[in-house]
């Protein structure tokens, strides 16, 4: 990779030590906010068989200093929101963490009953940070501002139930750049971060220099490649999981969401940010050399070329069919 731009070194310049707060933070943009560098994700949490269990992870987490909490309105069917609200009820720890949900629909009507819906399932009376979901389809920026989605944004941050606004997105950088076209006012924006994005459809490549400019703060995930759960791509590159989040936290995102599902995952993704050290332009390079001949054609990244790996949700908002489960 070429060297990191000044923008992208000033952010990571930012990265405290772990010593005070579990896990090392950064600021997260223009919201000034210090979050942890890692994020701990809500569909991984709402699949996970028993409550009690999910709710264990949770607190063992935010024990650790992973408090920036990731979740969506579709995730589980409410289910994610639901177990995740129970856990940041108990004794106060809604209070220690930075709570992030995702609004599923475009329009101004449903918009404002996604935000009532994760409010009331999350047992909260505000979100920190709110974001569109899934901007994936050419026709999702156009919506999110001609129907109102925007607009129920704005009005929700007014008053007082949301505190920042954002967007995400997996499938094409284009349209994460008409997001971005659509207003510099943005907080954040949610993206795949990992070392098969840098030769296909790259965020890293367009997108992350904008958001920079902008101070928008970027928010990573699919650290692992994505789409597969087993990071299949691992083994044939000779890559260990360590080596793939050293890569994504040596770049300018403020926190990379994990999927973690067990205490054991969530023990070794605090041991390999505690011990964490920004990989050299040599270790980056040596790392992307071991992908070149699987990356440049996104057979691992699917969820960028199809629309397998969209939401339900989503998926009927835009007329597409959902697999029969």
């Amino acid at each position: 990779m070429k060297e990191l731009s000044t923008l992208a070194q000033q952010v990571i310049a930012q990265t405290s030590a772990a010593s005070t707060t579990g896990v090392p933070t950064r600021v997260l943009g223009r919201t000034n906010v210090r979050v942890p560098i890692i994020g701990i994700g809500g569909w991984h949490l709402g699949a996970i068989n028993e409550d009690a269990d999910a709710i264990r992870l949770m607190h063992a987490a935010i024990d650790e200093g992973v408090t920036f909490f990731d979740n969506a309105w579709d995730y589980q069917d409410g289910h994610a929101e639901e177990v995740m609200g129970k856990a940041l009820a108990m004794d106060g720890r809604r209070d220690k963490v930075f709570l992030m949900t995702k609004n599923c629909n475009r329009d101004y009507a449903g918009s404002m009953q996604c935000l009532e819906d994760s409010l009331r399932r999350l047992q909260t009376d505000h979100l920190d940070l709110w974001q569109f979901h899934e901007c994936n389809y050419d026709n999702d920026p156009d919506w999110i501002f001609e129907t109102g989605g925007y607009e129920a944004a704005l009005e929700a941050r007014r008053a007082g139930k949301v505190r920042f606004i954002g967007f995400t997105g997996h499938k094409d950088p284009r349209i994460h750049l008409n997001m971005l076209a659509k207003t510099h006012d943005w907080d954040t924006s949610q993206m795949p971060i990992n070392l098969l994005d840098t030769q296909y459809r790259s965020f890293l490549r367009e997108v992350v220099p904008q958001c920079l400019e902008r101070n928008i703060g970027i928010i990573g995930m699919k650290g692992l490649g994505g789409g597969w759960p087993d990071g299949r791509f691992l083994s044939s590159a000779g890559l260990t999981p360590e080596e793939c989040y050293r890569f994504c936290l040596s770049l300018p995102v403020s926190v990379q969401v994990m999927g973690i599902n067990t205490l054991a995952q969530l023990k070794q993704d605090i041991r390999i940010v505690r011990e964490f050290v920004p990989m050299t332009a040599a270790e980056m390079e040596n790392a992307l050399s071991r992908l070149k001949t699987v990356a440049g054609d996104g057979r691992h990244e699917l969820f960028k070329s199809t629309t397998d790996f969209d939401g339900p949700h989503h998926r009927i908002q835009h007329g597409f069919a959902v697999a029969a489960s």
